[in-house]
């Protein structure tokens, strides 16, 4: 039975400060189905609740493992996620797409109900979901305002004492008694925002959507968010930028294929998440199934990996030693002209480096169907440590990807010199480029 509160007599039995308790909570769902089940399957559900028995469909189903073919018309979307979230905790939840994260925050919200177990929550929720989420579409912006405060639990003056924080905040000022259907993605997300936010919350539950708005904004959802948190206030966050969520969050969870994985501080679980997630394979060669984002079809990635100065394939480099990237990609019609990036990574999740080619001309004859292999050689030092490889296919004019494939090979980068040269001489690493420099003395 989903719980919407804690009961006085139960709560008693968990320490003051938890406000969230997730026991056995799975989510199943029928692959193929527009609604949750036939008729068929809800009269053998209520046959089996008459005669007191468990629901026959909750014995059936597979992970969720998308990149798997399965022979079950049934799939957990979540399956037996335990764990408990205190007072004042900032929650960062990580994983790739389709590990479950947004259902999770979905059941946590309340917009769907678990197939099987229970959670418990103390205080008032607000959350930001997906774009679309929370507003009624017919209705202004001044509307919606006080529809989501009064679904808050709030009186109308209060709501009325926050309204003109909310507008500033938001920046929408000038279309607030337009109906938001009339908004953009950018505009609603602002608004959404502004709303769950400043409407007192003691749960705040915020999912990728931040990404549609601009830097700017992002920025200032960021500093929302951490003064909530400062207020003693739990706060909820879910997104692939591990970099936020890292200087964010202090505590995670890493989710995968429906399940919890890891929960515990947040660098150990970005860590565990950056292990599980670190190689596609040995050779770098990327699988049709790997976690890509097309924005566009016409050429894909196929392989992005690092060779040494013979060609052979690398993944371990002394201090030093000249490093080559190797990618092959594939063009599967006549497209725009391209830019091909690759990004460098440190082993904590951080982007820290850019490879490209601003010379147009590099790239003129590689829009057209074939295959290509290409070669950059990097020439600045990298100091030790472990590192990956992001790489991408992009539009010049446009700017929209092609192809994107993130964290697709890791190497590393090791104290010690090869050939006699000097090895570095500190016990950690300062950095990770040892740039270029001249040196005078005067």
């Amino acid at each position: 039975m989903f719980s919407q509160k804690l009961r006085k007599d139960s709560w008693i039995q968990y320490k003051m400060e938890v406000v969230i308790k997730a026991e056995n909570i799975s989510k199943q769902y029928k692959l193929g189905a527009v609604g949750v089940s036939t008729i068929v399957d809800d009269f053998s559900r209520l046959i089996a609740k008459i005669k007191g028995k468990e629901d026959p469909f909750l014995k059936l189903g597979e992970v969720n493992d998308r990149t798997q073919k399965g022979n079950s018309g049934y799939v957990w979307a979540l399956k037996d996620i335990n764990f408990e979230i205190n007072k004042g905790d900032v929650v960062g939840i990580v994983g790739k797409n389709g590990a479950g994260k947004s259902t999770l925050l979905k059941i946590l919200s309340r917009v769907t109900e678990p197939s099987s177990g229970s959670l418990a929550f103390k205080g008032r929720m607000a959350s930001l979901l997906e774009v679309g989420t929370g507003f009624h579409p017919d209705l202004s912006g001044r509307d919606n305002v006080f529809l989501n405060g009064a679904i808050l639990g709030m009186k109308k003056n209060e709501i009325a004492k926050k309204f003109d924080e909310i507008v500033d905040f938001s920046g929408v000022a000038k279309y607030i008694d337009t109906p938001v259907k009339r908004y953009s993605s950018g505009m609603y997300v602002r608004l959404a925002f502004a709303v769950a936010a400043h409407l007192d919350p003691d749960i705040l539950i915020i999912d990728e959507v931040l990404a549609v708005g601009d830097q700017e904004f992002q920025n200032k959802c960021i500093d929302k968010m951490k003064s909530v948190a400062k207020q003693g206030n739990t706060v909820i966050f879910v997104s692939h930028n591990l970099p936020t969520v890292k200087s964010f969050c202090t505590t995670g969870i890493f989710m995968k294929n429906g399940s919890i994985m890891m929960q515990g501080k947040i660098n150990d679980v970005i860590n565990e998440y950056l292990t599980e997630n670190k190689d596609v394979s040995e050779t770098g060669i990327i699988p049709k199934d790997f976690f890509r984002q097309h924005s566009s079809p016409g050429a894909t990635m196929k392989k992005l990996t690092c060779v040494n100065p013979q060609g052979g394939l690398c993944n371990e480099f002394g201090f030093g030693e000249k490093i080559v990237i190797q990618l092959a990609f594939e063009v599967d019609k006549i497209i725009n002209p391209i830019v091909i990036d690759v990004l460098i990574g440190s082993n904590s999740g951080e982007q820290f480096a850019l490879i490209s080619e601003f010379t147009k001309e590099i790239f003129n004859d590689l829009n057209k169907p074939g295959t290509y292999t290409l070669e950059i050689e990097i020439n600045e030092f990298l100091l030790p440590g472990k590192y990956s490889l992001t790489g991408s296919i992009a539009d010049q004019a446009s700017g929209i990807n092609f192809d994107f494939v993130e964290n697709v090979f890791t190497f590393s980068v090791s104290n010690v010199s090869k050939n006699g040269g000097i090895d570095y001489p500190y016990t950690v690493s300062h950095g990770f480029i040892n740039l270029k420099s001249q040196w005078k003395i005067k």
